[in-house]
């Protein structure tokens, strides 16, 4: 096989063996990798409880990875999640997916539970299960520094240990797998860390059309403005768009009770680069560079990790910014979660939280000390716990990200329909609606969104599943990386093939998720977004979202979608993608 290197690890943490699985070619065609190979692999087992042993953790690579293909070094990490009870995933940077494709496999399958804790060790074919108690005491930046020299690190923190819902995966050290709880899941098998090292290579069909296609991408990478322009990704990471979500009125401020920080000027991506004099840092493959590490060698907050530390909790002080992004890092806590049940926190105390007051919270949380026992859970569970369940910004349990829904009519519906729960990369309509790429639509209207929504979604499925980097897609599309997917793999590929493998991904999701529950009650967003307004000025107003434009959007998603009114699969449709739907 080229791409593939055609066999996964399954590894039983109960009985410290593993062994090979290998797939047939018409299988990896068909899922790619990454988020569709990981679905896959996974159905039969999501109905399971997020911490039974028999429930595996999914790391899958993509085909592309460790080739010269750009921005595809990426790994999906995919389980079943503790904060929402859905599709938990995430996509994650670094060298792991490359050293786990170097190894020899196209990915690996966790699943039982040691009776101690423990941690993975593969030196290429080779792989050892070795107790680890004593790592536990330490924090992360602490244990990556006693196991330098293994490989590729990934660390499950302490956060998880203490069992936050909100905890995250930690790889090399400045990259996260983050979002709905995969550290716990992990937690719950006892597993404490993750090190690989590889030396082997993938095999390439035909190199000369791939350096074809790399540069194809490469000129559009570099062309595009919001990636390569004065105020792009690679020139002040993500943290370019702080400024541009205040001015549009759009800022979560307040726990979303407000839409615009006064003070943002002071706290944006110019201003942590003058205070902390970053380097740039990324993922391997990916020359725009869009990672920042301050001087002191420290991961620079991210924008949504910006926005949550300041303006969601009316924080004036770009040091609690800074300090609670470290201190995330430090535990392994999902920074977009911990901002946002801290603000819901604050919602339901009655006033502001003081910048101590914020980062004493971050480590109670995180060790599961008095009140942070409570909030490690999320701001869903706690808000139902005081009685305020409307002081949760959430959908489907996941706290939602830096973009209010009232200012991006198409990001309110991403949001609802999104299988994991509030994502914004599920779809990512912002790049449309105030990025204006691919091209310009109106942010203040559900008009074509669900179709909009949906192909997005397909899209970015299908980039998971190459494991490719999502911002690329602001400049390239499927049928330049389809013609790295051929050059790479020697299969006949379309940009529209690789979209049926995201709509196939996405609908798999959908099925995993109705099996355990989920309901088009499940598709919605919190009330404040219908009842109240954003904060008006620089011309506009922003006005809460009209409910029945909102359903009638949803309701068309469903259909597009080749769902039922209530947002269930259909047989019809389930077959046609060549997949299994029982109710």
């Amino acid at each position: 096989m080229y791409g593939w290197q055609g066999t996964i690890l399954s590894i039983d943490l109960s009985t410290k063996q593993s062994w090979t699985i290998h797939l047939p070619e018409e299988t990896y065609a068909s899922a790619v990798g990454g988020r569709g190979l990981a679905g896959l692999l996974l159905q039969e087992f999501m109905g399971l409880p997020w911490d039974h042993p028999d429930l595996p953790v999914a790391l899958m690579t993509g085909p592309l990875v460790d080739t010269p293909s750009p921005t595809s070094g990426r790994l999906c990490v995919m389980s079943r999640s503790p904060l929402t009870g859905a599709v938990g995933d995430s996509s994650v940077g670094g060298k792991l997916g490359t050293m786990i494709k170097r190894a020899g496999y196209d990915g690996l399958l966790i699943h039982g539970r040691s009776h101690r804790a423990c941690g993975i060790e593969i030196q290429d074919r080779l792989c050892r299960i070795v107790e680890a108690p004593d790592i536990k005491a330490s924090c992360n930046a602490e244990r990556f520094a006693r196991l330098k020299g293994k490989g590729s690190l990934m660390l499950v923190g302490p956060a998880a240990e203490h069992g936050a819902h909100l905890a995250n995966l930690v790889v090399d050290g400045h990259f996260f797998a983050g979002r709905g709880g995969l550290g716990l899941v992990c937690a719950a098998k006892h597993l404490s860390y993750l090190a690989v090292k590889g030396s082997g290579s993938t095999q390439v069909f035909d190199r000369k059309s791939l350096k074809q296609a790399r540069e194809e991408i490469s000129r559009l990478i570099a062309a595009s403005p919001v990636l390569f322009g004065e105020y792009g990704l690679a020139t002040l990471g993500t943290g370019t768009l702080f400024d541009l979500l205040h001015t549009r009125r759009m800022m979560p401020t307040a726990n979303f009770r407000q839409t615009y920080f006064e003070p943002a000027s002071a706290m944006n991506g110019p201003a942590m680069a003058e205070a902390y004099r970053p380097t740039k840092a990324g993922c391997r493959g990916c020359h725009i560079q869009c990672k920042r590490v301050s001087s002191g060698g420290q991961s620079m907050p991210e924008f949504e990790s910006m926005s949550h530390f300041s303006a969601l909790l009316e924080n004036r002080s770009l040091e609690t910014v800074f300090e609670a992004n470290r201190l995330c890092s430090e535990y392994g806590l999902d920074t977009i979660s911990t901002g946002a049940t801290l603000a819901c926190y604050s919602e339901i105390l009655g006033r502001r939280l003081q910048p101590r007051e914020i980062l004493c919270l971050i480590e109670d949380l995180a060790m599961a000390r008095g009140l942070g026992a409570q909030l490690a859970r999320g701001s869903w569970h706690y808000a139902r716990s005081r009685g305020r369940p409307e002081a949760s910004m959430s959908v489907k349990g996941l706290e939602l990200p830096a973009y209010d829904p009232r200012g991006a009519y198409g990001m309110a519906l991403a949001y609802a329909v999104s299988t994991r729960g509030g994502c914004h990369l599920r779809a990512y309509p912002i790049s449309h609606e105030i990025l204006r790429k691919p091209v310009a639509t109106d942010r203040f209207t559900f008009q074509g969104k669900a179709r909009i929504i949906k192909i997005a979604e397909d899209l970015n499925a299908a980039v998971d599943s190459l494991t490719a980097c999502k911002f690329v897609f602001l400049s390239a599309g499927l049928e330049e990386y389809a013609a790295a997917f051929q050059a790479v793999t020697g299969l006949s590929c379309t940009g529209q093939d690789l979209l049926e493998c995201g709509e196939r991904t996405v609908y798999r999701e959908r099925i995993i998720n109705a099996r355990n529950g989920l309901t088009a009650e499940d598709d919605d967003l919190p009330h404040r977004f219908f009842q109240e307004p954003g904060t008006a000025g620089a011309g506009f107003s922003v006005p809460p979202l009209d409910r029945q434009a909102f359903l009638q959007a949803r309701n068309r998603y469903y259909a597009v979608r080749g769902l039922t009114a209530d947002g269930f699969p259909r047989q019809d449709k389930t077959e046609a993608l060549g997949l299994v739907w029982t109710s």
